[in-house]
């Protein structure tokens, strides 16, 4: 893993620091297509970060896949947003280790191997 991808529906400027760089989603291109940035994400060794169930959902297709989050909670306030990913950030990335896919939650996290 060499950082992460934040797709267009998720905030990615974050109030704590990954242990790996964020990528802009501009280098993927303008307005990217969800298979640009699944092809880009696998080509550059980068984790998407998404609530498109589209990435988690392509992971069963396509070997060997990005690594993705899935951020399956609704929407935030945005310090919400922000403390449960700073709480959350530690575990999901210990998970991303050995796991292809992690489901984050409001109450826990999720992972498939």
């Amino acid at each position: 893993m060499k950082g992460y991808l934040f797709d267009g529906n998720v905030p990615s400027h974050l109030r704590f620091a990954p242990k790996l760089p964020i990528i802009p989603l501009s280098k993927v291109g303008r307005n990217p297509a969800d298979s640009q940035i699944w092809n880009y994400a696998r080509s550059c060794d980068l984790v998407i970060v998404s609530k498109d169930t589209d990435f988690s959902d392509r992971i069963i297709t396509s070997s060997p896949p990005p690594r993705v989050v899935h951020l399956r909670f609704g929407n935030l306030r945005r310090n919400e947003y922000h403390a449960l990913l700073a709480r959350r950030w530690p575990q999901i990335e210990s998970l991303l280790k050995t796991n292809k896919l992690v489901n984050v939650y409001l109450d826990r996290l999720e992972s498939i191997g």
